[in-house]
């Protein structure tokens, strides 16, 4: 999946999916690659933190080659939830990343595994709790206002997270590869001096708008075959 997604953004796919009239899932803002460039994508691995580690050990049992752990630790800032021993299992079970709804611990260390982890940052202590664990622990984990689960993929860059059902990846990443392609086509003309306002007939769109307010920018761009705003 990782290769899927290798020329593509979490932009992207998200501009796919408005375009499929899929709902966006995005991980809340904040939530951000503990080594900036680093990517990940792949099939959710849901686990749900109560305060100990063995909820993540028993999710690495169930690991496919290219899983990414997702961990729900309710968005919590007072506590990091995974450090450098996990990362390090996850290595060793095949996991090609974490996206963690909350904090972590162990960044130099993080740094030097080198395996991508995204979080909303660092912090100091772990866990003092130990919550009692939900039968739902390995089927799904909640991020922020979404409940994603083994028949979701991640994908992660230096934009954020975005969650996608597997039925819809290929669909969806068909089209974000024609919108990468159209506008990196407009860019290099941008570059050349042919500017935006030019290319996506902007006089005719502000024409047509004054003739029919309902004439959106989007509709506009959609009967030209331009790429901007989706």
């Amino acid at each position: 999946m990782l290769k899927e997604f290798a020329e593509l953004s979490t932009p992207l796919v998200a501009d796919a999916c408005v375009r499929h009239g899929i709902p966006l899932r995005i991980a809340p803002a904040g939530i951000g690659a503990v080594v900036p460039g680093h990517r990940v994508a792949g099939r959710v691995l849901p686990a749900r933190h109560y305060g100990s580690v063995d909820v993540f050990l028993e999710a690495f049992g169930r690991a496919e080659p290219g899983d990414v752990l997702v961990i729900d630790n309710g968005g919590r800032t007072d506590e990091a939830c995974v450090g450098d021993l996990a990362v390090l299992e996850a290595e060793a079970a095949g996991v090609a990343g974490l996206v963690v709804w909350g904090l972590h611990r162990d960044t130099p260390e993080l740094v030097e595994i080198g395996l991508p982890v995204f979080s909303y940052g660092a912090y100091p202590p772990g866990p003092v709790r130990l919550d009692e664990q939900e039968p739902e622990a390995l089927a799904s984990a909640r991020f922020g206002p979404h409940l994603v689960s083994g028949d979701d993929l991640a994908f992660g860059d230096d934009d954020g997270v975005v969650f996608l059902a597997a039925t819809h990846a290929e669909a969806v990443l068909a089209t974000a590869h024609e919108i990468r392609r159209t506008e990196r086509e407009q860019a290099h003309r941008i570059r050349s001096g042919d500017t935006l306002r030019s290319q996506t007939s902007f006089d005719d769109y502000l024409a047509r708008r004054a003739a029919d307010p309902s004439y959106t920018f989007r509709r506009h761009l959609r009967r030209i075959g331009g790429a901007i705003e989706e």
